[in-house]
C-alpha cells in the first residue's frame, strides 16, 4: 500500500476513457456470471441506469453477440424509477433497461425487476416491501453497479438518505431534477418523485462497484472517497462497505488528492511542471 492509500478511504481504479473503465467492468461482470454458471448458480445482478452506464451496457452486448456470453442465469435489480410514469414512457428506466441491454442479450423476462412507476400511490409501500422480499428471495444481490450524482447520490437517495434506509419513495432533489432535465421537454416534465433501493439495500450487496466519467463528477468523487462518510454524501457511505471499487476515468479522478497534490501523498515526480503548480 502507498501512501496515497491514506487519503483515499475506497479503492479507486482509473481508467484513460470511459470505454476502457466500461469493457473493465463489463469483464468483471462478465467473469462472475460464468463463475455462477460453472457452479450451476443464479447470478443476482443489482444494475444502474442513466448516461453513466450506456457504454457498460454497450459492451455487455458485444460480450453476449461476440463471446457467447448468456444471460440465462442472471436475475437483475433496477435501483430506482421516477414516479409516477408509464414504464413505456420514453425517460422510464424500465424503457431505458429494456432498449439499452435488455432486448438485445438472452435474459429471461421473468428474471427482470424494476421498481414499478405505475403503481397506485396507496399501494407503494406494499410495492417497496415487496421489491426487498424479491431481492432477499434470490439470495441477495451478488454486485451492485453504481453511478453516482454531482450531489452524491447513489440510486435515488438524496442527500440526507439515512444508512439504514430501504426501498421507498423519495422526493428528488432539485439539482437532480435539472441534472435530468435533457431527458424532458422540460424540467417542469422532470417528475419531483422516484422509487429507489435504499442505502441499506445498497450497502447489504456482497459487492459493489461505482462507476463516473467526466470532470464534473471530480469533486464528488473526492468527496466520496476520501472526506469522512455522511449521509450528506450519500456515496461517502460505502466506505462502510467490505468490498466496493470506484471506476473512474481520468477526467472524474482529477481532484483526488493524489492527482491534484501528489506531493501530500509522499510519492511525486518532480517535474517542471508539478513544480509550477505548486506554486
Amino acid at each position: 500500500m502507498d501512501l496515497s492509500d491514506s487519503f483515499e478511504k475506497i479503492p479507486v481504479n482509473v481508467f484513460s476513457t470511459p470505454k476502457q473503465g466500461s469493457a473493465f467492468v463489463a469483464r468483471q461482470i462478465a467473469d462472475f456470471i460464468i463463475a455462477k454458471q460453472k457452479k450451476k448458480e443464479k447470478c443476482v445482478l443489482g444494475l444502474a441506469t442513466g448516461s453513466t452506464p450506456k457504454s457498460l451496457y454497450t459492451e455487455l452486448i458485444r460480450l453476449h453477440k461476440e463471446e457467447k456470453l448468456s444471460f440465462k442465469n442472471v436475475i437483475t435489480f433496477n435501483l430506482d424509477e421516477y414516479y409516477p410514469i408509464d414504464n413505456k414512457a420514453l425517460q422510464s428506466y424500465n424503457r431505458f433497461m429494456q432498449t439499452n441491454l435488455f432486448n438485445h442479450i438472452d435474459i429471461n423476462p421473468k428474471n427482470i425487476h424494476i421498481p414499478n412507476g405505475e403503481v397506485a400511490k396507496e399501494d407503494i409501500k406494499e410495492h417497496c416491501r415487496q421489491y426487498e422480499k424479491m431481492i432477499k428471495n434470490a439470495g441477495g444481490i451478488d454486485l451492485q453497479i453504481l453511478g453516482i450524482g454531482n450531489n452524491g447520490h447513489i440510486g435515488f437517495n438524496e442527500p440526507g438518505s439515512g444508512i439504514y434506509s430501504k426501498t421507498r419513495l423519495i422526493t428528488l432533489d432539485n439539482s437532480t431534477r435539472i441534472a435530468n432535465a435533457y431527458e424532458f421537454a422540460n424540467i417542469s416534465q422532470v417528475p419531483r418523485l422516484a422509487i429507489t433501493m435504499g442505502i441499506s439495500t445498497i450497502l447489504q450487496s456482497k459487492k459493489i462497484i461505482l462507476m463516473a466519467w467526466g470532470s464534473a463528477k471530480a469533486p464528488v468523487i473526492k468527496k466520496a472517497v476520501e472526506e469522512d462518510d455522511s449521509e450528506q454524501v450519500p456515496a461517502s457511505l460505502l466506505q462502510n462497505h467490505d468490498d466496493v471499487t470506484f471506476v473512474v476515468d481520468e477526467a472524474a479522478a482529477s481532484e483526488l488528492t493524489r492527482n491534484k497534490s501528489p506531493w501530500l501523498t509522499g510519492d511525486c515526480d518532480w517535474t517542471p511542471k508539478m513544480i509550477k503548480k505548486l506554486w
